[in-house]
């Protein structure tokens, strides 16, 4: 134990914060207790309701704003500076002036600072003062209360569409069925509703909840940020009720479609999962960052060794004196200083003097370039979702030139890559295959209209929906003009959205929930459900509507999606509309009737004997009513999904009449084709995990009072669990194995066709067999630690022995040009991964449809159970890679899950990471969460590469966590990834911008003013040193320190600012056309320690030029030292500006402001100065000294003579370096500045080139060398 646990131990014992178990929070009813904070009560010690997020208070924020500065290790060596200048022997100026430029510094911080903590302050009082109902002991009833009143152990009642203000264990609903449904979008941007339910027979249906008979204890974690995990019982007498997160209510969440909910206060204040949670944006230091602090610590060198070769001057120039000058001043006793004693003085005069060295601007400089450079980020509307009204968000600062320079680029598949919108195209049921051709002729038709922008209304009345089944399906040709009229109708003349409704419905397009069914299989399912045979089929769709997850909304709150049209210069006339939707709908009548006798023929299926699976029937055998058009939607279900898989399935269902109605804790209501509703009462619910790979639902079946599980999940965690034998039924076995082949065959073959597959099966459970294993369960949900193994170990248990029904088939598209955008990443040097949990078939073909693996590609794929093989095959592919030498072909690797755990392990890490610099792309399949990390991790870490992570759910966060750059998607599984980003775009798309333009920019241009921040500095202290020579090394400036100040925080300070925020290297049209121009960022060509000691050497010289020539000049007349200095600081500003035009590539109007008000501003500031400093410095004073100079025509001779001097090298290098060699940069803005039909035409010719190598990998680098000159030189 360290002493600092020690100290806590004693003080949790003092303040009787220890209870015993640290595990663990214990709290009663505050109701049993008059006074809240008695020393006898329970709960006195947690934390109370009210939230403070501010830093500081009145009294505490000078200094704790101080402390916080002086972390800075730049604002503590300046701050030493001005304290040194207070010692009189060391001293180089004034003391009081000396201060001032820290001071600036650090007020202009403090007043940020300020008022973004009194933003904190307003922020936290409106939010303290909220009004909620707590129960009264006195009143016996809900009172109303401010939020921080709150205390753990109250109970609270939250009414429909009133926020929660604190974790609440719910006990009571008005729900009858003990439901309560909470709405998530504040606290993770998920609009869809979450069913909350009252802890497990607790409270019984239908009776009023009195908190006063509340008097069970309630046992639960300990506070954590685990939105995800809540464990903990009720005891009373001994008896313990388990519940979990599904009877949490969070803090930040609103009710909705519940008149009232009541619960006690678990956690409150900061201990809420919410504010546990509340994190603020993760500091980063970027690359470049890292780099030019090394470079800041070489200019300390430079100045030590400056001062050094000073201290070691003025030594040297005592001791040349015979004796003692006159001019000395002795000490107090009459002594003078000894030389080696004056050299360590002038040391530290030095020091002081030559401070600027170091700029103290620099880092507020910086600060000031990124947010401008953010803005411009945020602000590109090319990067801005129209759909979901979102733009690019930067939630980190400080590492936007970090976008400049990512070599590993690392996406998830699903919702990145792909649209996560997921359409159900076609399933698989015993053994026979149903491939809903007439369903993917009418998606295909559709697809181009789902594109359209979307609003969301609440209505009461079903408006036509668009492509509606019922109407497709009318026979008469006057019923589809009927339809066309309608449709045409209600496209165009749709209510506008409401004003404060809440957001999107998540996956409910046409596309998601309108499904056409097979007719053969929808026969089927009618004779099932008539009881004639074929039970299965039904039990099928049964399966697909009741094991989920999803929440029938009341019709009241009914949430759907409409078209609308937005004005925009891209969008269509109306009438160009009309025909294009009328031509589309007149496509699909004659599909129709094309389709019509295809519809009303029998399918010819093989004839096949299945198995006998003690399926019920249901309800009778009268011949059904129901007829195609029943398969309309129905109005009053609304579907709240997480899952577009779920959502899929369950339109699926739909579609074939088995419809969920209803769904409660206790039962879920299912209308099956005929109408008839059947109700099964809810056992339990095995929720899905990325370990188990599935979910399942036990019920009792109403008819046959039967325990039934369904099971659904991926085939890797289903066929290992299907039955082996029948026990008396064994002859059977083989009919059972051969099903499954067959459904195993169509998985492989949906798998192959791009289409995410998921395994339904059916389980009938023996009443002994199901009270056996839930007390085990119910063990496990009462556990605190290890639940979650426990919980699994318990579903593994019962999910066995399963029979498989069939599978599904769901299409996830691409999105919108994601080939081209993964292209462009590779053409500009970016290696690109693709990181999913999908299925290894799966994942290939999309791989290949995103171009991320080619067919000229050579690939291996890693897929073995075994570490030896793995090892071996490792070897194997690393020993053939010498053969191709300098024609090395382009290599792809494809990893499943097992292969990459085992590529990750120590022993062979080297290795894999050997295999992996030779590859072009990999793709790992059937990947976890975690390994996700670990892969970006070691890239990182044993690369030493910068690297980027893409995602758009909560399985990305490790990897977007662990990446250099994090970016998340917005998109449809929440805001997860999100939350854990630096960056958030709506669209991968928005991917080669972000890098390939802004990433690009923002490298360029602040790499460059920081080596021109490092020119000036040194250039303009140099002027100080050389004058050392002349003056004894005495410490003495030529020019006067309010020049200094001014010089470094008015003069020169906008310039480089501006050039870091709005330089324009090359147009934003040539860096997306030639990602090749990236890869000068990936190698820190814009900022390297060449380029710094070139810029180091060139101020070296041209300091020597600024002061020389002036010192030249004036050498022998009898001008004053200030009138010597002014000429020098004057060329020095010219010559500092020029310089920085030189490196402006592009010139606008915001230039010459800045430029030309730079140099006004000098002017102005130093003749009003000089007119009014009669006694600023005495005994010599800059007193119209300036006016004198401006009357001189030497002084312009000299200036103008000394800038073209100093600047004539640079200009002489750039001249030559763009005609001699120029790079290829310089080259684009030659090709951009020619006629735009020139220019499309040299891209044009450029791409074909690029297409001809890359489908000639042989093609020797030299060959494409020379064709892209000879290009370049015919463009010119």
């Amino acid at each position: 134990m360290t002493w600092t646990s020690g100290l806590a131990s004693a003080w949790a014992f003092l303040t009787g914060r220890g209870n015993g178990d640290s595990k663990v929070r214990t709290l009663v009813s505050n109701l049993l207790y008059e006074d809240p904070k008695a020393k006898d009560h329970p709960n006195r010690n947690y934390a109370g309701n009210g939230v403070k997020t501010t830093k500081y208070s009145i009294w505490t924020f000078i200094p704790m704003n101080l402390l916080e500065q002086f972390h800075r290790i730049a604002n503590v060596y300046f701050l030493g500076l001005a304290v040194l200048n207070f010692i009189p022997v060391v001293n180089a100026f004034q003391p009081q002036v000396a201060i001032i430029p820290i001071c600036v510094i650090l007020a202009l911080t403090a007043i940020k600072d300020a008022w973004e903590d009194f933003r904190r302050y307003q922020s936290d009082r409106q939010l303290n003062s909220m009004p909620c109902l707590v129960y009264s002991r006195s009143q016996r009833s809900f009172v109303e209360k401010r939020w921080k009143d709150v205390r753990v152990g109250d109970f609270v009642q939250v009414l429909s569409n009133e926020i929660i203000p604190a974790d609440i264990l719910l006990l009571h609903t008005s729900n009858p069925n003990g439901v309560c449904y909470m709405e998530t979008a504040n606290l993770d941007g998920e609009t869809n509703l979450k069913q909350k339910k009252v802890v497990a027979g607790f409270s019984r249906l239908n009776t009023p909840f009195e908190p006063r008979n509340f008097k069970s204890t309630v046992v639960c974690e300990k506070p954590n940020n685990n939105l995800n995990n809540f464990n903990g019982f009720l005891e009373k007498d001994k008896e313990k009720r388990g519940f979990d997160n599904e009877s949490l209510l969070l803090r930040g969440c609103t009710v909705r479609n519940t008149a009232h909910a009541s619960g006690i206060v678990v956690y409150a204040g900061h201990e809420t999962k919410s504010m546990l949670n509340n994190d603020r944006p993760r500091y980063k230091r970027s690359k470049l960052e890292r780099k030019m602090n090394k470079d800041v610590f070489l200019c300390v060198l430079l100045l030590f060794c400056m001062c050094l070769i000073g201290a070691t001057g003025h030594v040297y120039w005592l001791e040349t004196f015979p004796s003692i000058p006159i001019y000395f001043i002795p000490e107090s006793d009459g002594s003078f200083i000894s030389p080696l004693r004056a050299g360590i003085y002038v040391f530290f005069t030095m020091i002081i003097l030559l401070q600027v060295m170091i700029p103290i601007s620099l880092y507020l400089s910086i600060e000031l370039v990124k947010i401008g450079q953010v803005f411009f980020i945020t602000q590109d509307l090319d990067m801005y979702d129209e759909e979901k009204d979102s733009r690019v968000q930067c939630r980190a600062l400080n590492i936007t030139e970090d976008l400049g320079q990512i070599q590993y680029v690392f996406s998830d598949k699903t919702g990145t890559l792909t649209e996560n919108k997921m359409v159900f195209r076609r399933c698989t049921i015993m053994g026979t295959e149903f491939p809903h051709e007439d369903n993917a002729t009418r998606l295909a038709i559709l697809a181009g209209e789902t594109d359209q922008d979307e609003e969301v209304i609440y209505q009461q009345n079903r408006q036509l929906s668009v492509f509606s089944l019922e109407e497709l399906q009318e026979g008469p040709a006057g019923g589809r003009q009927h339809f066309y009229n309608t449709f045409a109708r209600s496209r165009f003349h749709r209510p506008r959205v409401i004003a404060g409704t809440p957001g999107i419905l998540a996956f409910s397009s046409p596309l998601e929930t309108e499904v056409l069914p097979d007719q053969t299989l929808l026969q089927l399912v009618e004779d099932a459900e008539c009881g004639r045979k074929n039970a299965h089929y039904l039990e099928f769709f049964l399966a697909l509507a009741i094991c989920n997850t999803v929440v029938v909304s009341t019709k009241a709150a009914q949430r759907q999606r409409a078209k609308a049209r937005r004005s925009s210069s891209y969008s269509k006339s109306s009438r160009d509309c009309m025909e294009g939707l009328l031509s589309r709908v007149a496509s699909l009548g004659k599909l129709f009737k094309r389709k019509r006798s295809t519809f009303s023929e029998p399918f010819q299926m093989e004839p096949m004997d299945f198995p006998v699976l003690d399926i019920p029937r249901f309800y009778g055998s009268t011949e059904p009513a129901w007829t195609g058009r029943n398969l309309s939607v129905i109005e009053d279900v609304c579907y709240e999904v997480q899952s577009p898989d779920e959502a899929a399935l369950v339109h699926a269902a739909k579609a074939y009449g088995v419809t969920l109605k209803e769904r409660t804790p206790d039962h879920v209501t299912v209308q099956l084709p005929q109408g008839t509703l059947v109700k099964f009462d809810v056992l339990d619910i095995l929720a899905f995990d990325s370990t188990r790979r599935r979910m399942s639902i036990i019920v009792r079946h109403p008819e046959t009072n039967e325990i039934v599980m369904y099971t659904k999940g991926a085939d890797s965690g289903i066929m290992g669990r299907l039955q082996n034998s029948f026990e008396d039924k064994s002859h059977l076995k083989s009919e059972s194995r051969n099903i499954a082949c067959k459904i195993q065959k169509d998985l492989d073959t949906y798998a192959c066709d791009g289409l995410r597959t998921l395994c339904i099966t059916r389980k009938v459970v023996s009443e002994e067999a199901y009270r056996n294993w839930l007390v085990v369960r119910q063990e496990a949900m009462s556990a605190i630690e290890k639940k979650e193994e426990l919980l699994m170990d318990s579903a593994a248990y019962i999910e066995n022995n399963l029979t498989l029904l069939g599978a599904t088939g769901i299409e996830d598209r691409l999105q919108e040009n994601v080939p081209e955008t993964i292209q462009a990443l590779r053409e500009a040097g970016i290696q690109v991964w693709v990181l999913t949990g999908d299925k290894l078939e799966t994942a290939v073909n999309i791989a290949y449809s995103c171009k991320l693996l080619d067919h000229n590609d050579l690939v291996f794929t890693f897929k073995m159970t075994n570490k030896d093989v793995c090892r071996s095959m490792l070897n194997g592919t690393l020993s053939e890679m010498p053969r191709y030498q300098g024609e090395m072909p382009r290599i792809g690797l494809v990893i499943d899950g097992q292969t990459l755990g085992m590529l990750l392990d120590n022993d062979l890490q080297a290795q894999f990471l050997q295999l992996c610099q030779h590859s072009h792309s990999v793709l790992c399949c059937r990947a976890t969460p975690l390994q996700k990390g670990k892969v970006v991790t070691l890239l990182r870490d044993r690369l030493k590469v910068m690297t980027l992570a893409i995602g758009d759910g909560a399985n990305d966060v490790n990897m977007i966590q662990a990446a250099d750059v994090g970016v998340g998607i917005s998109g449809q599984e929440g805001m997860q990834a999100v939350m854990a980003s630096d960056f958030a775009i709506s669209r991968f798309k928005h991917l080669k911008k972000l890098l390939l333009v802004h990433g690009h920019s923002c490298y360029t241009r602040l790499a460059n003013m920081i080596i021109y921040f490092f020119y000036k500095n040194v250039a303009y202290v140099n002027l100080l040193f050389w004058y050392q020579f002349f003056c004894g090394f005495s410490g003495t400036a030529m020019i006067d320190y309010w020049f200094m100040i001014f010089f470094n925080l008015l003069f020169t300070s906008t310039p480089p600012i501006m050039f870091g925020i709005m330089d324009r290297e090359v147009s934003a049209h040539m860096l997306l056309h030639l990602p090749e121009l990236y890869k000068r960022g990936q190698h820190a060509g814009g900022y390297c320690r060449k380029t710094f000691w070139i810029a180091i050497i060139d101020a070296f010289y041209q300091s020597l030029v600024c002061f020389f020539v002036p010192y030249w000049t004036y050498k022998d007349s009898d001008v004053g030292i200030f009138s010597l200095g002014t000429p020098m600081n004057t060329v020095s500003l010219f010559t500092i500006l020029l310089h920085l035009a030189i490196e402006i590539k592009s010139w606008t109007v915001v230039h010459w402001v800045i430029m030309v008000g730079s140099v006004l501003m000098f002017f102005i500031v130093t003749l009003a100065f000089s007119a009014l400093c009669i006694s600023c410095n005495p005994p010599s004073d800059p007193y119209w000294i300036m006016q004198q100079q401006m009357k001189d025509p030497v002084f312009y001779m000299v200036c103008i003579l000394t800038t073209v001097v100093a600047l004539l090298p640079r200009f002489t290098l750039h001249a030559l370096r763009g005609t001699l060699v120029p790079c290829d940069h310089l080259k684009a803005r030659q090709i951009d500045q020619l006629p735009p039909d020139h220019r499309d035409k040299w891209l044009r010719e450029w791409r074909s080139l690029k297409d001809l190598c890359s489908s000639y990998p042989s093609l020797s680098s030299s060959t494409r060398k020379r064709s892209t000159a000879a290009a370049v030189h015919n463009a010119a």
